[in-house]
């Protein structure tokens, strides 16, 4: 694809259970999606950051919104959070009437990234479907879509 080393082999694969199926997955689309946007961009963004601003694209929640809904530790979001403005991406502001509280949202080019990377893992959607399948691939969403119970 673009030059990411895989972290199993594709017969290790065939020993694993559904979790860490699941795990080695995910670990490779976002480690394609990630390496795909450096190395194309001279703004460097880490997943951890991507996953923040997925939370806050056409929003403007308020940062204990996002600590609540995004599975990264309270300090850490911050750090995520002044790394992004440090960049350009996100502007925090105060929220009104309230001195504690802060809100975040994308700044012109934290949407135009945002945008743009979509784009990328679209492609990279599309390249996985053309090896298991576009059918495969609709299939698989709507079972990752579903309310499994757990």
């Amino acid at each position: 694809m673009i030059g990411v080393k895989h972290l199993i082999s594709n017969s290790e694969l065939q020993h694993l259970d559904l979790i860490d199926l699941l795990s080695e997955r995910h670990s490779l689309v976002r480690k394609i999606s990630e390496t795909s946007w450096n190395n194309q961009s001279e703004i460097h963004i880490s997943n951890s950051e991507w996953y923040i601003m997925a939370r806050i694209y056409k929003r403007k929640p308020n940062i204990s919104y996002i600590t609540k809904n995004v599975e990264i530790s309270r300090q850490a979001i911050h750090k995520f959070i002044n790394k992004l403005s440090e960049k350009g991406l996100v502007q925090v502001e105060n929220v009104e009437n309230n001195k504690k509280e802060k809100c975040i949202q994308l700044t012109a080019l934290g949407e135009e990234c945002y945008e743009k990377n979509e784009a990328l893992k679209a492609q990279l959607e599309n390249k996985i479907a053309e090896k298991i399948g576009t059918e495969q691939v609709s299939i698989l969403k709507e079972i990752l879509k579903l309310d499994w119970n757990i």
